[in-house]
């Protein structure tokens, strides 16, 4: 296995890690973005407040986008099992 292989699927994993990852952290920043905004407003400084909504939110985008990432994961696993053999040599 070449160097080239090695960094191509390196990318390859990283950019499946942000697209699987980045609509469940972009969730979960904006609503805590919002219950930190509601907090200020309120002057309510409770550290927990903010499990709750993001927990609810986290499991909404799972349901909506669930599909989506685990057919990237899937789709790479796939490319990565199709060229096992080119791996072992």
């Amino acid at each position: 296995m070449t160097q080239e292989a090695i960094m191509n699927i390196a990318t390859q994993t990283i950019w499946t890690i942000i697209k699987a990852a980045g609509p469940l952290l972009i969730v979960s920043l904006i609503i805590g973005l919002i219950v930190s905004i509601f907090q200020t407003v309120t002057s309510i400084q409770e550290q927990t407040l903010t499990f709750i909504p993001k927990l609810l939110g986290i499991f909404l985008t799972m349901l909506l986008l669930g599909s989506y990432i685990l057919n990237t994961i899937v789709s790479l696993m796939e490319r990565l099992w199709s060229n096992f053999g080119e791996y072992i040599l």
